[in-house]
Formats: C-alpha cells, structure tokens, sequence
C-alpha cells in the first residue's frame, strides 16, 4: 500500500519540520547527559534527512485511514 507521490510531496514540509524540533529539543535532554546540543541549523538538517521516512510512515498511515473510509 503505497501512498501517492502528491501526498508525500505534501506531508514532506511538515515532516521535515517536525523532526527537525524533535531533533533540536532531543539534543537539549540529550545535554543533561553531557552530549552536545545540536545547533539549530544542525537540527534543521537532521530533519531533512530523518523526514523522508517519518513522512512515508504517515502517509502510510493516512493511505490506511482513507482506504478504511472509503470501504476498501
């Protein structure tokens, strides 16, 4: 069940964003440890990379639920 291309193309943005503060405030905890925080552009490049798979998994899941919906 793979999700159309312009729904990838639309969550994309949102993913990446979303990974990227995750990241960013990941790394603040992470320092309580002693690791090092991630500067924000660090955070906003991670985000790039880890967004892809976190937005197919939702796309996924929302390819899922209008599948459901519709009766499939």
């Amino acid at each position: 069940m793979r999700p159309a291309p312009r729904l990838l193309a639309a969550l994309y943005p949102f993913g990446t964003g979303a990974m990227g503060v995750n990241l960013y405030f990941a790394s603040l905890i992470g320092s309580w440890l002693g690791w090092p925080v991630l500067t924000p552009w660090q955070a906003a490049a991670g985000g790039l990379v880890i967004g892809l798979p976190a937005t197919w998994a939702f796309a996924c899941h929302i390819t899922r639920l209008m599948r459901k919906a519709e009766g499939e």
